[in-house]
């Protein structure tokens, strides 16, 4: 990681779903992958994660959101 006071992230109540952007959104990812149970998904490019994005956060993290 080159420079982790760039790390944003964002939790979207409604979606469940918490973003974390160690790139910045603009850049454009070779790849993406989903975790086997599918609400993990990773962007890649040349090898580097760009963004990871959690669906049912609150689910994984132990918590449920009020």
């Amino acid at each position: 990681m080159e420079n982790p006071e760039k790390i944003m992230m964002e939790y979207d109540p409604q979606g469940d779903i918490l973003y974390i952007d160690f790139a910045g959104s603009e850049q454009e990812a070779d790849e993406e992958i989903l975790s086997e149970d599918g609400d993990i998904a990773f962007r890649i490019r040349e090898g580097r994660i760009l963004s990871i994005m959690i669906m049912n956060f609150s689910r994984k993290a132990g918590f449920y959101p009020s």
